[in-house]
């Protein structure tokens, strides 16, 4: 897997091309795709404001829904913490970061710039790039595996699409990187019997102390860390039951047989400090539980991944892990609106993975056969057999559906790509062969060996990065920006957009409605007629919601459209005078509506 000797200043020059792709790429039509709920978490945080001022059952304007978005240069990380544990259910690290990056940029139309909330993340992102590289070096120690895992992570389009949200996770893709690099090293000196560092044990400690700070599920990539130490101390065990010891690598040396009362996980260097390691990382994770708990709306925000499991809800758990993981290396425009398209892009895919999936696993076997390689092999495989093993026990067994958010993947991404840099760099160096490893296509000239295999992939990855971009996959789950062209379509007269409301998810997707509107109408040099909104509060009774807007719409002048958009609630008496709309209308993501007439 070694690649040919080069000058160092070439290595950092081809890595640079990698950066200069990656950051491209994550940065193209940056703002073009509208923000969702959960950006408007960040921003609205991340700003320091709260989305409790905002008017609740009665009719607000644009403006002052639209308040939580407007910079104040009063407020400070004091006000963010503040909010954040008493609304949110996240830990204040990036909050706190974008706070103070926002401070670098110009408003837009009176709120803050998306671009520069975005712009945040896309950094990071591409930070994981050479971080990435990093690793791989760390790991198995070759260039070729180092570039072509940089490579990858570079265009992937599971990379790309977290990169290009206002959101924490490319942050917390770097400290998992970071700690994995901890874990490599800790593998290494359990493999020789030798001490880890101490500099070691407290970068390790501190690194998830800052993961934790990041995203609560950071403990995940905690836990398959520890079932790796765990994997590799039953090794060591089993090995001294055998009476052999590895030495460096691939060496054997003879020891006396070590009896079978000695216990599963040993209690001898480096393991002394390993357990120092897991003590200081449970203290700097504890710390959040009062914080976690005190919280009275984190119930409420997880209740989308929560639910029971009825017919085909029981598989739907497989289906969407497995597109999550296609993802990581390919996705072609399946989410275009032609469906043509979306046809002929699923086959591609098929087609590409059914030959690729093959060259991958055999370039695996053979990492596992070759001494010097599958220490390592073992920890990164581990890692994400245990990532998907927890995954699939919280959706099954505790009724959380972690599978139904590809990006909560995050915490075995690095992992990922590191393998599947491995992987290629072994297709790279394999000659041609008929059976078993790369197989030859075509006659001739026309033969594909593996570096055009390897180049292959690499372009299918482009090409699926420039998918994630132009906004034909991975599409935001919210598509404000087409609703409201719906909605002027629609109504020739004042509108009343009624939503229920439970926590500021609900108060995100309205905002999401409202932020249209006033970008069209700065960039217009007509003035156009805004919609009022009504947050129909809803606890455990539904026919609050019902009874609020019900009050209302008696007191309003009409003419006017009522528009009932994600209204789970039963629909007030005051809508028997309205006419209900007959049309049939198109679907928009993240808003399911009805409309009435309210013209007498």
């Amino acid at each position: 897997m070694t690649a040919p000797s080069y000058p160092r200043w070439l290595h950092l020059c081809l890595l640079l091309v990698w950066l200069l792709i990656g950051i491209g790429l994550r940065l193209t039509n940056l703002t073009a795709k509208s923000p969702w709920t959960d950006e408007f978490s960040t921003l609205v945080f991340s700003l320091g404001n709260s989305f409790l001022p905002v008017p609740l059952d009665q009719p607000i304007t644009i403006d002052v829904l639209l308040q939580p978005l407007q910079l104040q240069p009063a407020t400070t990380i004091k006000d963010v913490l503040a909010h954040l544990f008493s609304e949110s259910n996240h830990p204040p690290l990036y909050f706190a970061l974008t706070h103070l990056w926002l401070k670098l940029f110009p408003t837009q139309a009176d709120m803050v710039s998306l671009w520069g909330a975005r712009s945040l993340a896309a950094i990071f992102g591409a930070v994981s790039i050479p971080a990435i590289y990093g690793l791989s070096w760390l790991a198995f120690r070759s260039r070729l595996v180092s570039h072509l895992a940089a490579a990858m992570m570079a265009i992937s389009p599971y990379g790309i699409f977290l990169a290009q949200e206002a959101r924490h996770y490319t942050l917390a893709i770097l400290w998992v990187i970071a700690s994995f690099a901890c874990l490599v090293v800790t593998a290494r000196h359990i493999q020789k019997h030798t001490q880890l560092p101490i500099w070691l044990v407290f970068s390790w400690v501190g690194i998830n102390a800052l993961g934790i700070a990041t995203h609560y599920f950071f403990a995940l990539t905690l836990c398959t860390e520890a079932v790796v130490l765990i994997f590799l101390a039953w090794q060591q065990w089993k090995q001294g039951n055998k009476g052999t010891r590895s030495k460096g690598q691939g060496a054997i040396e003879e020891v006396p047989k070590i009896p079978n009362t000695q216990s599963p996980i040993p209690n001898a260097p480096p393991w002394r400090r390993i357990y120092a390691v897991a003590v200081g990382t449970f203290i700097a994770s504890i710390v959040w539980l009062p914080v976690f708990l005190h919280n009275t709306h984190g119930n409420k925000l997880t209740d989308w991944i929560q639910g029971d499991r009825v017919g085909i809800a029981w598989i739907s758990p497989i289906f969407q892990a497995i597109a999550a993981w296609i993802t990581m290396i390919s996705l072609l425009p399946v989410e275009s609106p032609q469906l043509v398209v979306v046809i002929i892009s699923g086959l591609v895919m098929i087609i590409f993975f059914i030959w690729a999936i093959p060259i991958l696993v055999n370039g695996l076997k053979i990492l596992v056969l070759q001494p010097q390689t599958r220490l390592i092999t073992q920890v990164f495989v581990s890692a994400i057999l245990a990532a998907i093993a927890l995954f699939f026990c919280f959706t099954y067994f505790f009724g959380i559906d972690l599978t139904r958010g590809a990006r909560y993947n995050f915490v075995y991404f690095p992992a990922v790509i590191v393998l599947v840099g491995a992987s290629l760099a072994i297709c790279w160096n394999t000659p041609l062969k008929k059976k078993g490893g790369v197989r030859e296509w075509g006659k001739g000239t026309w033969r594909v060996n593996g570096k055009m295999v390897v180049a292959i992939i690499w372009v299918m990855g482009l090409a699926s990065a420039i998918t994630v971009v132009c906004n034909l996959g991975y599409q935001k789950y919210y598509r404000p920006d087409l609703f409201i062209q719906l909605i002027q379509k629609t109504s020739q007269v004042p509108a009343l957009i009624a939503t229920t409301q439970k926590t500021h998810v609900q108060i995100g997707e309205m905002m999401g409605v409202a932020r249209e509107f006033k970008l069209q109408n700065s960039l217009s040099s007509t003035s156009s007629i805004f919609p009022l909104f009504f947050l129909a509060h809803q606890d455990q009774d539904l026919n609050t919601s019902t009874t609020a807007l019900q009050s209302t719409l008696k007191l309003l002048p009409r003419p006017f459209d009522l528009w009932l958009v994600n209204f789970y609630a039963p629909e007030p008496e005051a809508i028997k005078n309205c006419i209900a709309e007959t049309r049939s209308l198109p679907a928009v993501n993240g808003y399911e509506y009805k409309i009435y007439h309210c013209n007498s």
